[in-house]
């Protein structure tokens, strides 16, 4: 009786043995977790910081670096060139982001269908612009925009017309957006397509029993099936609408007349920074538009995943 109830005491209570292997179990998800969690604070949280840091001060030629509170953010509102280029961005977004979400539902559906021949080779091919840099393909198009010495001009030679200048005032912009959409059709219908491969069978043939055709499928079975990544697809490429920055970089020394320093937000904040020497308010013209590019794609993404 003795050894047992001295074994009964030397033992830790149920309690204090739950907790000690729930700390345990806490202590084994961080050493998971520890790495990412650190590699995100260093490439993501930090920088992030940092620029909010930036941001509260002001390069000033008499007293130097000095603490001006939001006024970085007060003059932000109220600049005209950041404004602009935001305005023109956002007609870019309203415009190439359907035209390229379309075109890759409809290739994936002509996949998905079956009765396209040599479905895999149109697959790959389609998705192949997508390898390609961005800055490669803005210097093959470039150069096929030009008027002088490119694919336009030699159109022009041959058949003794005169085609538009795609890099003129007022065409850059398309030509940017056909630029765009050539290279993110196939990394957008591979989601689209992806979707479509899951989606059960029995639906398809249920919809097949009631008389449903091709169309009515569609309508009614695919593309409820795969709203999820059609929602994902339009946040990717409303973020990716506001970061428009290769690009026109590359552009801007074929059409210096048509591309400024302010044709884009990310251009403006590039010039500040590396042109200008405008560290802090390039930090700040940075987070006013990280901060609209967060609540457009999340009021996107709450209307999009809204149950009809």
């Amino acid at each position: 009786m003795t050894l047992l109830s001295t074994s009964a005491q030397a033992a830790p209570p149920p309690r204090r043995r739950a907790r000690f292997r729930l700390r345990k179990e806490a202590w084994v998800g961080w050493g998971f977790a520890g790495p990412f969690v650190a590699v995100f604070g260093l490439v993501f949280l930090a920088p992030i910081a940092y620029a909010l840091y930036l941001s509260l001060f002001q390069d000033r030629l008499i007293g130097g670096t000095s603490f001006v509170g939001l006024d970085n953010y007060a003059d932000a509102l109220v600049d005209a060139r950041f404004w602009q280029g935001l305005a023109r961005v956002g007609l870019f977004l309203l415009v190439q982001v359907p035209v390229m979400l379309g075109i890759a539902l409809l290739v994936a559906l002509a996949i998905d269908s079956g009765r396209l021949y040599g479905k895999t080779f149109f697959r790959v091919s389609i998705f192949l612009p997508y390898a390609v840099p961005a800055v490669v393909a803005s210097l093959i198009w470039g150069f096929m925009y030009g008027t002088q010495f490119g694919l336009v001009g030699n159109v022009n030679d041959a058949l003794g017309v005169a085609l538009p200048d795609p890099l003129s005032p007022s065409l850059v912009l398309a030509s940017i957006g056909n630029i765009v959409t050539w290279e993110f059709v196939g990394y957008n219908m591979l989601i689209f397509y992806s979707a479509l491969k899951v989606v059960p069978r029995s639906l398809y043939e249920a919809a097949a029993i009631d008389g449903a055709g091709e169309w009515r499928v569609i309508a009614s079975v695919k593309l409820p099936a795969i709203r999820s990544a059609l929602v994902i697809a339009t946040i990717f490429s409303i973020i990716g609408s506001f970061q428009l920055f290769n690009e026109p970089s590359i552009l801007q020394k074929l059409a210096p007349n048509a591309i400024t320093s302010d044709f884009t937000p990310n251009v403006y904040t590039y010039s500040l920074s590396f042109s200008g020497q405008q560290h802090n308010y390039a930090a700040t013209v940075a987070i006013v538009m990280g901060v609209i590019t967060a609540i457009i794609a999340y009021t996107v993404q709450l209307r999009g995943m809204r149950k009809g």
